[in-house]
């Protein structure tokens, strides 16, 4: 790992994550988790503040770069809620069948590798009934900005810690076997970065 992406990489994207419009999404779909909840990619701990307390009863936080779990650590003990980090990538959750009633995952799908397969795990994971709940951004539904978005991907993955502008996410959930509820829009931004999609996901 080089000087970029252990010095600075983690506070751009700390920095990106926190602007009002992601954080208005944040809002949306973080208060809904319950019971064992599974964060993955919870990064810097953007999410933190808005756990609904009294509903959840365990946070595992997974996140496989140290230095963004450092800042997630610092978050979690100035909001004084308690996470269990597991330093693992998606693609590897280390819990049992059915041990989570909640999966979250927020700006995250866009950078995991093996997206199929962590999508997979997030369904081995959650229990009977469990769901999982997201907000990402993705694949535009203009085929003008589709060019572009796919032009691009390659150079914007390179500095952008492996974020994918072009994934489909909700192609993606069904392709793993989820049932989903999604709503889609542009967020304020350029339309290349912006077109986001949010619900919830239940296994088929």
């Amino acid at each position: 790992m080089g000087l970029y992406e252990r010095y600075f990489l983690p506070k751009l994207i700390d920095l990106a994550m926190r602007q009002k419009p992601i954080m208005r999404q944040r809002r949306k779909v973080v208060p809904l988790a319950y019971g064992r909840v599974l964060e993955i990619g919870i990064g810097s701990g953007r999410n933190l503040e808005f756990y609904d307390r009294s509903r959840v009863e365990h946070l595992w936080g997974l996140e496989p770069s140290p230095e963004m779990r450092k800042l997630a650590a610092a978050r979690a003990r100035e909001l004084g809620i308690d996470v269990e980090f597991l330093d693992l990538p998606g693609e590897h959750i280390p819990l049992a069948d059915g041990s989570v009633d909640t999966v979250l995952t927020t700006y995250t799908l866009c950078t995991i590798p093996d997206v199929a397969r962590a999508l997979r795990e997030m369904r081995r994971v959650l229990a009977p009934g469990g769901v999982l709940l997201f907000s990402e951004h993705g694949r535009a539904p203009d085929p003008g900005v589709v060019r572009w978005q796919n032009r691009l991907n390659g150079m914007w993955s390179a500095i952008a810690g492996g974020c994918n502008l072009n994934r489909a996410i909700d192609s993606l959930l069904r392709d793993a076997g989820f049932a989903i509820e999604v709503e889609t829009m542009y967020l304020p931004g350029p339309r290349l970065f912006t077109f986001n999609y949010w619900g919830r996901a239940k296994p088929a």
